[in-house]
């Protein structure tokens, strides 16, 4: 059966009965946050006081087993001379460092006492390889931001989850799944204690080292708690205005798993499950090399100087990000916490740009989220592009605010003040989407791996009813995603040579996993799949050896390259094309050599 909740007409008429008389009085807040992330990007991305270099006889770039991070230690004396030769190619900048702490990837922490641009200091990190042959990288440890676009007022109920049209289609979900016995990790601003939140909770973490970003007196401890991120005027930087706290990561968490069907309050999508605040984002942003702990942490990863998490968080959502190419702190991070199996979601970003100038909306083995508005057609400002795998209702308050995306807040401007509930819009809104639905699947599945996870969301989107070009597969479909990743093992069929061209393709007639080989330095296979309308070809491509390289692309009969993965040997290949039209589509997927030869297993399923 299907849940019906008794409280939706309730509430409706309650928070409109009071609108007329003040958003305030009706405890639903007009809640704007007065910064958007773009601006934010914009002045705060090109500076920083903080270095992160990763030595090879520390850093998991030369540790075949992660676990061996933890017993290495470096002498104090080699850390002194590797400080001193730091600290004379910056003395040609007029600036000294000293050494901050060792993160959980075995990388180093130095701070710097004055803000240098991110290209002295990438300079500076190339000065560094080249003095050091232990030096495997450097590069700036930069800030992130929450992705929250400003919001303005008015109210309806929750139509990204039951809308046909925009929504998640979550009451079809609720009869297969509601997310009990896994934990998602909210990494964000903190959290704030909330009647829809009660009993929600496990125990979390404030990864926060600067003080003065952490805005509650204290570094590092075990209280996630937010006491509010807002700032003076010019506080981060010289032209900025006042802003008020955003209660950002409360936000997020009720999207993911508010209490449901209590009567009061707004539903969660995965409202069994838990959720883990680790606070890495306060006043001003936060650093890079705090949220690479905190996913490591999160993920049930060791990071130095804290206390071993009692309840690893299967799904990490990173509803924040900045401008830049992925860096090898952030990958390095999102690598540990999915070899211990956890789903890392991460927002595109707004502003309106290829994500792939956003991170780390654009570090490899992420579930990339693009926003939608009500109508299922790309929200104006989020960013979209080839990294973006799946998009999920973020909202578009332009025109009325009850097209924005309600959850839990706080109704403090500055530091905490009672419980409310404000729309907000943004890729922070729709990533949680996808990480709750994430929830439902491995509470569904527990086995699943992030990237079953990540290719049952894809195959299982439904197409877009609103232009979303940029957008990856489809809008996430949280019943239709439960039951892709539950479904029975694919049959298995064989490649049949020739078929080196899309002429003499192999027909895969249904859902399958292909077993083939590249038997030669020229060997390249194609397969000929009749893909329906409206449904999204999901294609996974392994390498039976890590050291082979094996490329995958979905092309159309005139040899047209429409998707694509060239990842490096030893990764997993996966593509998707959804197919948006009224009628079906003949697709060749092709595996293409690009280094050794060997067997492959090639999954299509759409």
């Amino acid at each position: 059966m299907s849940f019906v909740f008794a409280n939706q007409r309730t509430l409706l008429a309650l928070a409109c009965g009071l609108l007329a008389a003040g958003a305030t009085q009706a405890g639903v807040s007009n809640h704007e946050v007065d910064r958007g992330i773009a601006s934010i990007v914009q002045r705060a991305a090109p500076i920083t006081d903080r270095l992160i270099v990763g030595y090879r006889d520390a850093s998991e770039e030369d540790a075949a087993d992660r676990s061996v991070l933890k017993a290495r230690g470096v002498a104090a004396s080699t850390m002194n001379n590797r400080l001193s030769v730091l600290n004379a190619k910056l003395a040609q900048r007029g600036v000294r460092a000293g050494l901050m702490r060792q993160m959980g990837t075995g990388a180093h922490v130095f701070k710097l006492d004055r803000k240098l641009s991110h290209g002295e200091l990438q300079a500076l990190a190339a000065e560094l390889k080249a003095a050091d042959p232990d030096v495997v990288y450097a590069e700036p440890d930069r800030k992130m931001y929450p992705l929250l676009v400003p919001n303005d007022t008015n109210y309806n109920s929750q139509w990204d989850l039951h809308s046909t049209t925009g929504g998640i289609r979550a009451p079809a979900a609720w009869d297969l799944a509601t997310g009990t016995g896994i934990t998602v990790a909210v990494i964000d601003t903190g959290i704030r204690p909330h009647a829809d939140l009660s009993g929600q909770i496990v125990a979390g973490y404030d990864m926060i080292k600067d003080t003065a970003v952490a805005n509650d007196g204290n570094a590092r401890d075990n209280d996630p708690s937010d006491p509010g991120d807002w700032t003076a005027a010019n506080e981060c930087a010289a032209g900025d205005p006042a802003s008020g706290s955003s209660w950002h990561g409360t936000h997020v968490a009720g999207t993911i798993a508010a209490r449901t069907n209590n009567g009061a309050g707004i539903a969660g999508i995965a409202f069994n499950s838990k959720v883990q605040a680790v606070r890495v984002l306060g006043k001003c942003g936060g650093y890079t090399s705090d949220i690479a702990d905190g996913m490591i942490w999160a993920s049930g990863g060791s990071v130095t100087g804290l206390p071993a998490n009692a309840t690893p968080s299967r799904v990490l959502n990173l509803s924040l990000g900045g401008g830049g190419t992925c860096d090898t702190t952030s990958q390095n991070a999102i690598n540990s916490a999915r070899s211990r199996g956890s789903v890392v979601v991460v927002a595109a970003g707004n502003e309106n740009q290829n994500a792939s100038n956003s991170s780390p909306a654009n570090c490899s083995g992420v579930i990339t989220v693009a926003a939608t508005d009500r109508n299922g057609a790309r929200a104006y400002y989020s960013n979209y592009g080839n990294v973006v795998a799946i998009a999920a209702p973020g909202g578009d308050v332009r025109s009325s605010s009850s097209n924005g995306i309600l959850s839990t807040l706080n109704a403090g401007t500055q530091g905490p003040g009672a419980d409310n509930y404000a729309w907000y819009q943004g890729t922070s809104m729709a990533a949680p989407h996808v990480a709750g639905v994430a929830a439902l699947m491995l509470s569904a599945k527990p086995s699943a791996t992030p990237d079953e996870i990540k290719a049952a969301l894809q195959s299982s989107a439904r197409a877009f009813p609103g232009s979303c070009s940029g957008c990856g597969t489809g809008i996430v479909d949280a019943a239709a995603a439960i039951t892709a990743i539950t479904s029975t093992q694919l049959p298995t069929v064989n490649e049949a040579e020739s078929n080196g061209t899309i002429a003499t393709a192999n027909t895969v007639s249904a859902p399958a996993n292909v077993a083939g080989s590249v038997g030669s330095t020229s060997d390249t296979d194609y397969f000929k799949v009749t893909l329906p309308a409206g449904k999204t070809l999901s294609a996974t491509l392994t390498a039976a050896s890590n050291s082979n390289d094996f490329d995958l692309y979905v092309k159309n009969s005139a040899g047209t390259t429409l998707a694509k993965s060239e990842k490096a040997a030893g990764q997993v290949d996966s593509t998707s094309y959804a197919n948006g039209g009224g009628s079906a589509v003949t697709l060749y997927v092709q595996v293409l050599r690009y280094s050794g030869t060997g067997a492959y297993t090639l999954k299509l399923q759409w």
